[in-house]
């Protein structure tokens, strides 16, 4: 295969060519690498760039020499698989970089066109690219490092280029976990010892320690990779037994009413049976209902017992299963108890609060910070207009809020937390 490299700079290139596995590659004779300089196919006196137009500083790569070195390069080695870089392309993963493997070997010649200064006209890219790579979400200073590393990942996929081809199989991005972590000596290094049970010679427990060690590694350092799957049946419960226990609870009290003040709502059955619902779906261990009023207190347990004892277990299987994990309570310090006495811990809270940029703020893409502190994990979410200052105060992180592309902000509390749950703990499949 021929890997053509389009450049202003092809020196960046001399050593990384020569190096490790990117040079072996080339001595073995699986891949020919060509540098191409643009300014080979600029007029004498004349720049590969040019003033961009409009107002705004910045020179721009002027599309005849660009286009020149590629229709050149294409004559020489044929038709050619043509990748572009830019930081709004399509952002570079396992998947993708198998995908252009795929296309580069069907085509023979993988091109790889660079840019520099503050980029190249953009009618190149419109007439010549069939893909278009970003690195990710920040700019450099042009598409050569970029190129190089497309091109160590690429290597790796070209049969004979690895030694093993387990070493590639197994690796991180493989698949929807992470590779596990790797040991060799001496056993001890600064007091930190290899774990004994990879030294064991026992196989097939070493082989369930290694499992064990790339789910945790991957569901606190990127569960989004992991939930970008479709995970079988076992994965997702191997993914539960690591994740800890989430709890939610639905404050009516504690919260702020229309004239501001600090008071108490009405439950709703609505928000009973859809709520538990949501929290069934995502594997909420309990659901707590926080009223101090009796007579909301007997109207809930009626529910609850229909569901639970009386005709509702057998009318609707699934509404028993979800209302099973409900609880009634009467303050958010019962809630704290009950939770420290089922997990030998009190739970990390995470209040959801979208009107008031208060508190310590958490995405939904920052689970890992919360997990990695390897206790329960607790939503608290309010009724009426949100949580009173004071239980906004005793959170340890606020969710941000969730948003819209309207000023309209006005969801039911039971679609707020369905959304909540869903970005915290859901799996949101790619096509990889």
């Amino acid at each position: 295969m021929n890997v053509s490299f389009l450049t202003v700079f092809p020196q960046l290139y001399d050593q990384f060519l020569q190096t490790s596995i990117v040079g072996r590659a080339s001595e073995q004779g699986k891949v020919r690498f060509e540098l191409v300089n643009y300014f080979s196919f600029c007029p004498p006196k004349q720049r590969v760039d040019a003033p961009a137009f409009g107002h705004g500083a910045g020179m721009v790569m002027r599309p005849e020499m660009v286009g020149a070195a590629i229709d050149d390069t294409e004559n020489r080695l044929g038709k050619a698989y043509k990748l572009f870089f830019s930081p709004q392309g399509k952002k570079l993963d396992q998947y993708l970089l198998r995908s252009i493997a795929h296309e580069a070997e069907k085509a023979g010649h993988l091109m790889l066109v660079t840019s520099r200064y503050e980029g190249m006209d953009a009618r190149v890219e419109e007439e010549y690219a069939d893909l278009v790579v970003s690195l990710g979400d920040y700019v450099l200073m042009g598409g050569d490092l970029p190129a190089m590393v497309l091109t160590e990942g690429l290597l790796r996929l070209i049969p004979g280029v690895i030694g093993k081809a387990a070493s590639v199989a197994h690796e991180s991005f493989s698949g929807p976990l992470f590779d596990y972590p790797a040991y060799c000596s001496p056993v001890v290094w600064k007091n930190r010892e290899v774990p004994e049970i990879i030294r064991s010679g026992n196989h097939a427990a070493m082989d369930a320690w290694r499992r064990d060690q790339a789910i945790r590694k991957t569901v606190i350092h990127n569960f989004e990779w992991l939930s970008s799957h479709e995970l079988k049946p076992q994965e997702r419960e191997e993914v539960l037994n690591v994740l800890p226990n989430h709890y939610a609870v639905l404050m009516h009290t504690q919260v702020m009413l229309p004239d501001n003040k600090v008071g108490t709502t009405s439950v709703t059955s609505m928000d009973i049976h859809d709520i538990a619902r949501s929290g069934r779906t995502f594997g909420i261990k309990n659901y707590f209902i926080v009223t101090p009023l009796k007579d909301q207190q007997q109207v809930v347990q009626t529910l609850l017992d229909f569901w639970l004892e009386g005709g509702g277990v057998t009318y609707n299987q699934h509404r028993h299963e979800a209302l099973k994990r409900v609880r009634m309570l009467s303050s958010f310090d019962e809630v704290l108890a009950a939770i420290e006495q089922l997990e030998g811990s009190k739970p990390i809270i995470l209040a959801v609060e979208s009107d008031r940029m208060v508190g310590n703020r958490i995405t939904y893409n920052e689970q890992g910070v919360v997990w990695a502190l390897k206790k329960p994990v607790l939503f608290l979410f309010g009724t009426g207009k949100g949580l009173s200052q004071d239980l906004v105060d005793r959170a340890d992180f606020v969710l941000d809020p969730i948003d819209g592309l309207t000023d309209f902000n006005h969801l039911s509390v039971r679609s707020a937390v369905a959304i909540v749950f869903d970005r915290w703990l859901g799996l949101h499949y790619k096509r990889h």
